[in-house]
């Protein structure tokens, strides 16, 4: 134990000295937690509208000045040919492109019919969804609301017995920064434990001192228990510090218990520690840990469902996602912060957790040897 105690000085003298070692543990979360919740989101906050106004009635002002009373339609143009809204749509100036057609007012007059014409830039196919289906709900309202006006007919109202109250649980204001921010930190365990391990046992080699070590009688658990706790430590402190930002500046509502979710937090920190361990003993050089653990890392937070679903993808890729450390991870902060789940809810992935985390780490004891 004292051997242990030694070698655990040693290394927090180590990584206390290095320059490049003190920014990753304290500027990393605060910069992935400050920049990233904020840029990484689906929400339509602004869509730049482009009016092709071909009828100048009063019917088409009308219809322009509902989608300007909402308050994330943005209508900077107003022009007179559909070409040129086409143009904006290719040069990314606007979002949509409404084309309101000659006549349109005198063909609801005589015909009870009019058409119109909705151009969505689908480049994003999630924005472009959400585009129509907000203008389509504008429309449709303003539809209703012209049969009513020009048939004198009462627009309708459910019937007084019925009434339907919304609420959403786990997320009531719908606040994607509050979805956002549990997965975010999920990436930063992982990245702060997997490169940080890895990358300190290279630099010993690079150094030179990792043959002093392998001279001494240390043994090999105490050496790879020594290199693992002093990132284990650490990984679970930016987890710390990355909730009291979330707190503190996104107003996030922890609802689960915080002992519970350091709990998994550790045995998933065993996993990643070993694998960031394991791509180590496998490289040279410190730029070929950070090449290696880049490629298992895009893999990881792709697959691990921080922007999309999971059950969305190919069955295959779920099958796949299974051996994906980040992807129980993911829902264990989701639902362990969000939903305030406990253990027996989150037992599959404290399980799976196990598991990946044994084998991992046995493939870094196995692969390592003192004789590197």
């Amino acid at each position: 134990m004292k051997t242990i105690l030694y070698i655990l000085q040693k290394e927090f003298r180590q990584i206390f000295r290095n320059r490049t070692m003190l920014p990753m543990i304290f500027g990393v979360p605060l910069l992935q937690m400050l920049v990233l919740v904020f840029a990484a989101t689906f929400d339509m906050k602004k869509i730049d509208l482009t009016v092709v106004d071909k009828d100048l009635s009063e019917t088409s002002r009308e219809l322009i000045a509902k989608f300007d009373a909402i308050p994330f339609y943005h209508i900077e143009f107003a022009v007179r040919d559909e070409s040129i809204g086409e143009e904006m749509l290719l040069s990314d100036d606007a979002d949509a492109v409404l084309v309101i057609p000659q006549n349109m007012e005198r063909n609801l007059v005589r015909n009870d019919e009019a058409r119109i014409q909705l151009l969505v830039n689908a480049i994003d196919g999630n924005s472009a969804q959400l585009i129509y289906a907000y203008s389509a709900q504008i429309l449709g309202n303003f539809n209703k609301h012209l049969i009513a006006e020009w048939k004198r007919i009462p627009e309708f109202t459910p019937p007084a017995q019925v009434n339907i109250s919304e609420s959403y649980w786990y997320n009531s204001e719908l606040e994607y920064k509050w979805y956002m921010a549990p997965g975010i930190l999920a990436i930063l365990v992982t990245l702060i434990g997997m490169f940080l391990s890895g990358m300190n046992l290279v630099r010993e080699k690079e150094i030179g001192t990792i043959e002093q070590l392998n001279v001494t009688p240390v043994k090999k658990y105490q050496f790879i228990i020594a290199k693992l706790v002093p990132f284990w430590l650490i990984a679970l402190f930016d987890l710390a510090f990355g909730l009291f930002i979330a707190w503190i500046v996104f107003d996030l509502p922890i609802v689960g218990n915080l002992l519970l979710l350091f709990g998994f937090a550790s045995i998933y920190l065993l996993g990643v520690l070993g694998l960031g361990l394991f791509i180590s003993t496998v490289s040279d050089t410190q730029q070929q840990v950070m090449f290696i653990s880049f490629f298992f890392l895009m893999i990881f937070i792709l697959m691990g469902g921080i922007f999309t679903p999971v059950e969305s993808m190919p069955h295959w890729a779920q099958t796949i996602d299974r051996l994906n450390p980040i992807y129980y991870f993911m829902k264990i902060m989701r639902n362990l912060v969000l939903k305030g789940s406990g253990f027996f809810d989150l037992l599959e992935e404290f399980i799976s957790l196990l598991v990946l985390g044994t084998v991992f780490l046995s493939l870094a004891i196995w692969r390592y040897r003192k004789t590197n």
